[in-house]
């Protein structure tokens, strides 16, 4: 038995929303992945027919996915655990859709929903994220405080862009990130700036950033394999989004070719895997 690191892409971050209105076909989408080497996709799992579908394209092709879903209720989870029982995934990744005002006021939510995945027996993540009960870092740090077992998607883009880190990124930040990747049992990719929540990995003068991430995930991997058992999968989902995460010029086209760099994501969280694993 050994861990294993899946490399995924983002069905979202597939979308084009070029001023052309060119966009692949779904098919053409999933046989992209499939052919680039991903070792599957995230996938929307709200829409039956559409969930449908794309797993059964992933299934046939040997490939995994991670459900996610946008739950606004406790109950809201209900129906997406059940079609997780109909279609399988590697676990579900949950953005809490709520933003309650009081700290206190979050706890009901995820008690709900951590018992009904211990009910059914599915492992459920829930993602930092913005705009969403997790929008805000040191909040989030309080939530661990009450649920120290809780386990996170780690999406760092949205905490550097929110919480404005200054550069260089200080000791107390460092460790806030470290703290939150001590939970994480997924990893969503992007890279963020201070002032943009995705820069161009491919792009020279944006290395430090990509630098900054990459010894994140260093750390996250590092962090996960000792903690997870011997036959677990960490998920790394590529995310590079489209516009208006993706920056573009006056043409309305993108400045970056958003493919290219998730498949340069994709070969460096791999080498850095490998890197991890040979020293043991």
């Amino acid at each position: 038995m050994t861990q294993r690191l899946l490399v995924l892409q983002s069905l979202w971050a597939m979308e084009r929303r070029r001023p052309d209105g060119a966009e692949w076909t779904l098919d053409r989408k999933l046989s992209m992945i499939r052919d680039a080497g991903f070792d599957g996709a995230g996938v929307r799992f709200f829409d039956d027919a559409y969930a449908r579908a794309v797993t059964g394209f992933l299934g046939a092709n040997g490939l995994v996915w991670q459900a996610q879903c946008y739950p606004q209720t406790v109950e809201d989870l209900a129906p997406i655990l059940d079609r997780v029982r109909a279609l399988g995934a590697d676990h579900v990744n949950l953005q809490p859709d709520v933003r309650p005002y009081r700290l206190e006021d979050c706890y009901p939510y995820i008690e709900g929903w951590q018992r009904l995945a211990q009910d059914a027996g599915i492992p459920v993540h829930i993602e930092t994220h913005r705009d969403r009960m997790t929008t805000d870092m040191l909040t989030m740090l309080h939530l661990l405080d009450r649920f120290p077992d809780l386990r996170l998607t780690a999406d760092l883009s949205h905490y550097v862009v929110g919480r404005e880190f200054a550069w260089p990124v200080s000791r107390e930040n460092h460790a806030s990130i470290h703290r939150i990747l001590d939970n994480c049992w997924g990893l969503h990719g992007r890279v963020a700036s201070r002032e943009q929540i995705q820069v161009q990995i491919s792009f020279p003068h944006q290395r430090d950033w990509l630098d900054l991430f990459m010894g994140w995930w260093d750390y996250a991997i590092r962090s996960w394999r000792r903690r997870a058992p011997p036959d677990a999968t960490l998920t790394f989902l590529c995310e590079l989004g489209p516009k208006e995460y993706a920056m573009t010029g006056p043409d309305g086209y993108e400045l970056s070719d958003r493919w290219e760099e998730a498949l340069m994501l994709k070969d460096l969280i791999r080498a850095l895997w490998d890197r991890i694993e040979a020293a043991g």
